[in-house]
């Protein structure tokens, strides 16, 4: 300990370099290095054995691939090997610039040997080869490999508008859950940013191509002249010992780019994700035995090759022969048994083909959207505003709002539709339609005029309000005039909405209420014991629901739901009052619901000479009581309704029509027919501590 700070001990040192991110940026920074300090020859025969045999591992790391997701960091991989090698094309050309006059070993042996292996004793034939070998590489290969990244790079982009469809439709269908669909999105995502990596990657090795060849020119008219000026030797002399050199350096860099650029072809034609680059080094590059032993074999027979130094790439091979064998041997399991043997024998027997069951074709969709093709794109929105997870979003929030977790949504194509139209089916039946327009904003005035906007006019799908679609240039103008911006998506997403409030109580299935009794909590489970079926049936219970959502009632509450019918039920057999005294037990939640901006609840009243004559039109008893009131003065009362209610709509007031117990079903059976939005409550219904305020009566 010295002025407070801890000297780094051993196990420290290991501790640091046993991590993979600071390996990897030691790497880095060697390569860094390469391009400014000197590297003497016997290290330069090690650092190109490592450039060899590290394309061998990862052409057959990618041949070798059972999955290109298994492979995905080979960008990173590409671009490091691609910097490692124009590194030692500089620490070369260092060496054949500055010791070239000492002879044909002044850059190492590896560079000797190539140059003496493809030369034959004449210069001209190793130029020969070279330009042959640069030309494969740049011409065929290199060029063959970007031409088919960028075209899988627009086909990926181009299918994955479909793609998501199919992974949202399996979902909705129960195909699959939602930890697998969010697992197959995130494939795909990465799918395509692979591909773009894989598009910009290629042109690494096309430039390195190309700086192979800029550099082997510079080395041998350099070194030419350096070796006549400088040194005095002969043109002859010097054209023989530098080009030989310089076509050695050119050979030993430009074997690996062609090694590595056949693995860029491989991964290409497949694609591939995911993977840190540290962590994908080590699972992705050194976890395959057979691949490992092949490199392992190649560096061996590398180093019998006469000339090459034996050292480096015996120990490389010893390196890599020892991983492969301990990771065989880590990937040994127990042989089977006979006995599992012979099931799996009986397992893999084709199967005979068995006809589907006929009764599959008669399951259908509960809340299903179709959309034209041109809306596909919908689904994976760019900008963050995907369809599926407006959908999503909504189904949390009404399960909030309401009680209960709507159906799943099932979205998919129709080629049928309009390209920018939708249609929207509850139980396969149309029950709404619209279209959108992809690239504009639908743009509204909160007093239901008409913008005053150049664009397309129509109607809001949802509430047939005054619209027009404008360009997304107008978006800053059209909120400075104060009118409602909206996207497509959400546009759908509303018109969505909506009619899934109409439809609530068809999709509150008799399945939907067993599950909401079995979710909930164990004291009220004693009253469901206690109530379910001796003295209400789940259908009861499910009718009684159904007329709540029907009217937009919250169910959340479903303890106090079945405490009022537990009160009734024993009393009357009667549907109509059960619900209306389980809605007298939602006082409470009633008058909040409806409730103006300052706490009271508006209320418009019906005239005692209504409520009369309601009640003395009532006929039979029970089940059977029905309304038998004349056509002329049910006339006058709708009349009537729509005069107050539109007087109040005028002063901006959302009023509720407050009638006597008795005639309340009635009055809401015939006001649903010409204003469903308008709420009916009984005076049963009024909670004691709120606060009423009469806006008018009828």
């Amino acid at each position: 300990m010295k002025d407070g700070y801890a000297r780094p001990t051993v196990s420290d040192m290991r501790g640091w370099l046993g991590r993979g991110e600071v390996l990897m940026a030691v790497g880095v920074i060697g390569v860094i290095l390469l391009l400014i300090l000197p590297v003497p020859a016997f290290l330069m025969d090690f650092l190109l054995a490592i450039s060899i045999v590290s394309s061998v591992l990862i052409l057959m790391t990618a041949v070798m691939m059972k999955r290109p997701l298994d492979f995905a960091i080979f960008p990173t991989v590409l671009l490091v090997s691609t910097l490692f090698r124009l590194g030692l094309n500089l620490a070369s050309t260092r060496l054949i610039l500055t010791h070239g006059q000492e002879g044909h070993a002044a850059a190492g042996q590896v560079i000797q040997a190539f140059g003496q292996l493809m030369m034959g004793g004449n210069f001209i034939i190793g130029v020969i080869i070279f330009a042959i070998i640069l030309v494969v590489n740049f011409v065929v290969i290199t060029k063959g490999s970007t031409r088919i990244a960028e075209v899988s790079a627009r086909f990926t982009l181009d299918s994955m508008p479909g793609k998501q469809m199919a992974i949202d439709a399996d979902l909705s269908s129960g195909l699959i859950d939602e930890a697998t669909a969010k697992l197959r999105r995130k494939e795909l995502e990465q799918e395509s940013t692979f591909f773009g990596a894989m598009d910009g990657a290629s042109k690494f090795v096309r430039g390195d191509a190309v700086a192979g060849l800029i550099i082997t020119f510079i080395n041998a008219i350099g070194g030419i002249l350096i070796g006549v000026i400088s040194h005095g030797l002969p043109i002859q002399e010097a054209a023989n010992t530098y080009i030989q050199l310089t076509i050695g350096d050119g050979l030993v860099t430009q074997v690996p780019a062609i090694i590595i650029s056949i693995a860029a072809g491989f991964l290409v034609s497949k694609a591939g994700v995911e993977g840190t680059a540290d962590k994908a080094f080590v699972s992705q590059l050194a976890t395959n035995p057979i691949s490992l032993g092949v490199v392992s074999g190649a560096s061996a027979l590398i180093g019998l090759v006469p000339g090459m130094p034996l050292i480096p790439f015996m120990a490389l091979a010893g390196a890599t022969g020892f991983m492969a064998w301990r990771l065989g041997r880590a990937r040994l399991k127990p042989q089977p048994s006979e006995a599992e043997l012979a099931a799996a024998e009986l397992g893999s027997k084709p199967k005979e083909d068995i006809e589907e069951p006929i009764g599959t074709a008669l399951a259908i969709d509960e809340v299903k959207i179709e959309l034209g093709y041109s809306l596909l794109s919908l689904i994976n929105d760019l900008e963050g505003r995907r369809l599926t997870d407006q959908v999503r979003a909504l189904r949390r929030s009404m399960a909030q709002e309401y009680g209960f977790v709507m159906p799943s949504v099932r979205i998919l194509d129709n080629m049928r539709l309009p390209t920018q139209g939708y249609a929207i089916r509850i139980k396969e039946m149309e029950a709404g339609a619209g279209d959108v327009r992809l690239g504009h904003l639908m743009a509204m005035d909160p007093a239901g005029r008409q913008v005053e906007l150049p664009g397309e006019h129509t109607r809001e799908p949802a509430f047939g309000l005054p619209a027009t679609w404008i360009s997304d240039s107008l978006k800053e103008e059209a909120t400075f005039r104060g009118y409602t911006i909206v996207d497509p998506s959400t546009v759908l997403t509303t018109h969505l909405t909506e009619i899934l409030k109409e439809n609530m109580a068809d999709l509150l299935s008799y399945a939907q209420v067993q599950k909401l009794l079995a979710e909930l909590n164990g004291e009220e489970k004693k009253l469901v014991d206690e109530l379910i079926p001796s003295v209400v049936t789940v259908t009861t219970l499910q009718r009684v629901l159904q007329a709540l959502l029907k009217e937009k009632v919250s169910i959340r509450d479903l303890g106090a739901i079945l405490e009022g019918l537990a009160e009734a039920a024993p009393h009357t057999s009667s549907v109509t009052a059960l619900i209306e005294h389980v809605r007298g037990r939602l006082a409470r939640q009633l008058c909040w619901q409806h409730r103006g901006d300052d706490g009271a609840l508006p209320i418009v009243t019906l005239s005692p000479e209504w409520e009369a004559a309601f009640a003395e039109a009532l006929v039979g008893t029970g089940e059977e009581k029905q309304l038998a009131m004349a056509p002329s003065r049910l006339q006058d009362f709708i009349r009537n309704v729509r005069d107050v209610f539109e007087r109040a709509a005028m002063a901006g007031e959302t009023a509720v029509l407050l009638t006597g117990p008795a005639i309340r079903p009635y009055v809401r059976s015939i006001i649903e027919r010409f204003r469903g939005q308008t709420t009916v409550m009984s005076q049963n219904e009024v909670h004691p501590r709120a606060r009423l305020r009469t806006i008018g009566q009828v």
